[in-house]
């Protein structure tokens, strides 16, 4: 089962929350959903700016960690090294997870001879 660190920020940047999950579309709905329950309205955690994927929970366990301990400087960086714009991430999981779902038994499927 996959697990996944990240790191969430408000709009402005002052905020910044490291975490650890292992369905991240689910846990960024619930930072949507409950945007007060760890910051006031004007921080609201709603954009993820970076992630990693894992394949164990001890791995992610030990970045978790890791990550929690770095300072918020070294937090910027290690976004700016992937994501230097500060693009919201969740837009692309959003896409990536309807990709997933979708039925491939409704596709049209060509011969090769009929591509010619």
């Amino acid at each position: 089962m996959k697990k996944f660190v990240y790191i969430v920020t408000d709009r402005n940047r002052t905020s910044m929350h490291v975490g650890m999950s292992s369905d991240l579309i689910k846990t960024l709905d619930f930072y949507k959903q409950m945007p007060n329950l760890f910051f006031d309205s004007g921080q609201q955690l709603t954009r993820l700016v970076y992630f990693e994927e894992f394949k164990t929970e001890a791995q992610a366990l030990g970045r978790f960690k890791t990550i929690s301990r770095f300072t918020r400087m070294q937090k910027e960086r290690l976004v700016r090294s992937c994501n230097p714009d500060w693009i919201d991430l969740t837009i692309g999981l959003d896409f990536e997870n309807i990709l997933l779902e979708r039925n491939t038994t409704n596709q049209v499927k060509l011969s090769f001879s009929s591509l010619s």
